[in-house]
């Protein structure tokens, strides 16, 4: 008896894809056919030099810009967002360098911050704060951040555990989609690395991840495939094996590609 031949299942799409993009802002090309996937459970570097692109490329996935030409799709089906707020409906949270964190608040009230769980009804309405330090201690411990106190001032933290709050913020509320702006930018090497393991630990839950560095030794311990820009065009796509740190470095510089 033949064994019986299962038929191949399709490749899913990516959870988020940037596919033919140009930015244009009067007569300033920003973008020119570039393109980018990232897929659930991978982590998709976005790497160049200021001024590249890479700016711009994570605006138009976060809906802040619409693209010029190009298209945006999530999960294969094609979406134009009209602003920040409908892409993070759709699971898609950018994380920026300033991490929209007020440094003398909390930690669980940045954590929180207008989307505080509450109790009681009427004239007892009120924030429920036991939940809210419960879920802000739950979601650090996570990522591998043992919280001193969840009432601390955030500003009292450091870069790395910053990041880490704004990270676990963001899957916390359900992000399927976590495109980070330069997250190592400003840190030391050691806190650096901790940003790191952050990184792959929202992968390893199955998010799709955009790191976005000009650095190659960050991205290249974490990334799972490596997209380089130059002067707004895409000059390398390729997975990890195929590029070594060193020739990715040579790439950003314009060595090579």
């Amino acid at each position: 008896m033949q064994p019986t031949t299962q038929p191949e299942q399709p490749a899913s799409p990516p959870r988020l894809e940037a596919r033919d993009v140009t930015m244009r802002f009067g007569g300033v090309v920003a973008l020119e056919h570039a393109s980018l996937a990232a897929r659930a459970g991978e982590v998709t570097c976005l790497l160049g030099d200021n001024g590249a692109g890479k700016s711009t490329l994570i605006k138009v996935l976060a809906g802040v810009h619409p693209p010029t030409d190009g298209v945006c799709l999530l999960d294969g089906e094609a979406v134009r967002f009209r602003s920040p707020r409908e892409a993070l409906s759709r699971g898609i949270a950018t994380v920026y360098q300033d991490l929209a964190m007020v440094p003398l608040m909390s930690v669980w009230r940045n954590f929180f911050l207008g989307s505080e769980p509450t109790s009681g009804r009427g004239p007892f309405h009120r924030i429920d704060v036991g939940r809210c330090r419960d879920e802000t201690r739950a979601e650090l411990a996570a990522m591998g951040i043992e919280l001193r106190d969840p009432d601390q001032p955030v500003g009292s933290l450091s870069g790395g555990e910053r990041q880490a709050v704004a990270i676990a913020r963001a899957l916390h509320f359900g992000a399927r989609v976590l495109i980070l702006d330069e997250p190592t930018a400003a840190l030391g090497v050691r806190q650096s690395e901790r940003v790191l393991e952050h990184v792959r630990t929202a992968a390893d839950r199955g998010v799709a991840v955009v790191f976005v560095t000009h650095t190659p030794h960050h991205a290249h311990p974490v990334g799972d495939r490596f997209v380089v820009l130059r002067r707004g065009r895409v000059v390398a796509d390729e997975p990890r094996e195929a590029l070594p740190v060193e020739q990715l470095a040579a790439l950003m510089a314009g060595e090579a590609g």
